[in-house]
């Protein structure tokens, strides 16, 4: 069954005139970027987006690059203006600007999603563009390029297994290890190459943090402890010991050797339910940067960098996918204090005894950016080898 906005669009290419008049691109732009939330501005905007609708295909580019810094209501009417546009010509002129849409598609200045609906009308008008474009953009900034150009390597890389060529079916792999982020494709990566007999760093590859200060238990009772100030947030001294649920705790060391990156405060701390637990780490950073701080867990938790709570989100057991949360931060060159706070309920059941975690440093494309004392360990690893 069609959707109500693809049914919309179909009745507005017979709807619109024929002979389409100049249209004022950056005002009509500035109405539809003007909707505000619970349908303010809507009214101007749905005329706005009419009269862009009408124009031709010369004024794809332009609506295309609106999307960089629309806000997600104005982005749908801008892409539903580009999809009328777009399926318009293509129905009565038979074809689109396919230069102007590829030049957009290789421009990383633009959003992502801008790039990929130009090269998603791009292949619609010239079947041969993905061919061209795709194998170019490995590490390319836009997540759904990146996966394009790994599945094709990936499937180089079978056809030469099959073909009984080994060695360079590891050199594909390789390459397509490289550009992987996605879990499902680098898991699959490094099973193949672990079959040639190479030893992957996967948790160096995402950017997982392993070595850790913790500290805990603290009460969690009622999970009333989530909202308690410990004294951990007051301030991290590794060389503190202080009172836990059931007695004196201090900082330890612990280092998880899980390939990616959890770290079980069952087996570190203590097994119990009703708990919290702090993990601090020191991140050295070569230069000032943003970056992403991505943590997974069922756990409710908390997210401090150099004393700034930067995340909290008080929801237990809600499953633990890669990368579940999400926060965008800045590191200081040099020295970077993380700090953590993983609260476990009072749930029994079997399912819900999980208390741990994984952090990892990455930047928005999910790269990972590793602590200078990380990166002179893997180079030293890599050397032994």
């Amino acid at each position: 069954m069609r959707s109500s906005t693809a049914l919309l669009i179909g009745f507005l290419l017979f709807a619109l005139p024929s002979s389409l008049s100049a249209v004022d691109i950056p005002k009509e732009l500035a109405m539809l970027k003007a909707v505000g939330p619970e349908g303010a501005g809507t009214a101007a905007a749905r005329a706005a987006w009419s009269r862009l609708s009408q124009g031709d295909a010369a004024s794809l580019t332009a609506l295309l690059g609106a999307l960089d810094d629309a806000g997600p209501l104005a982005a749908n009417w801008i892409r539903a203006a580009i999809d009328t546009i777009a399926e318009r010509e293509l129905q009565h002129v038979g074809k689109l600007p396919v230069a102007p849409l590829e030049k957009f598609t290789l421009d990383t200045s633009h959003a992502p999603r801008a790039r990929r609906l130009a090269f998603e009308w791009l292949c619609r008008a010239d079947a041969k563009a993905a061919d061209r474009l795709i194998p170019g953009m490995l590490n390319d900034p836009g997540v759904e390029f990146r996966r394009d150009a790994v599945a094709r390597l990936l499937t180089e890389a079978e056809g030469l297994e099959a073909a009984s060529k080994g060695p360079a079916a590891a050199d594909v792999y390789r390459r397509a290890m490289s550009g992987a982020r996605d879990l499902d494709q680098v898991q699959k990566i490094v099973k193949k190459l672990e079959s040639f007999g190479d030893k992957v760093d996967v948790p160096a590859h995402f950017g997982y943090v392993l070595r850790w200060k913790l500290m805990g238990p603290f009460d969690n009772t009622d999970e009333q402890g989530f909202d308690v100030i410990y004294p951990p947030e007051q301030k991290v001294d590794f060389a503190a010991e202080c009172e836990g649920k059931s007695g004196a705790v201090k900082w330890i060391d612990h280092a998880t050797e899980d390939p990616y990156g959890k770290v079980d405060l069952n087996k570190a701390l203590l097994k119990a339910n009703s708990v919290v637990g702090y993990a601090a780490c020191e991140f050295v950073a070569d230069e000032a940067r943003p970056v992403e701080l991505r943590l997974t867990s069922m756990c409710a938790n908390k997210l401090w960098l150099n004393g700034e709570l930067l995340a909290q989100h008080k929801v237990y057991h809600a499953g633990a996918r890669m990368d579940q949360y999400i926060a965008r931060a800045n590191l200081n060159a040099g020295r970077n204090l993380i700090l953590l706070k993983i609260c476990q309920n009072n749930m029994k059941e079997e399912w819900a005894q999980d208390w741990d975690f994984q952090f990892r440093v990455c930047d928005k494309t999910g790269t990972a950016v590793l602590s200078r004392d990380r990166v002179a360990r893997a180079t030293e690893e890599a050397s032994a080898r």
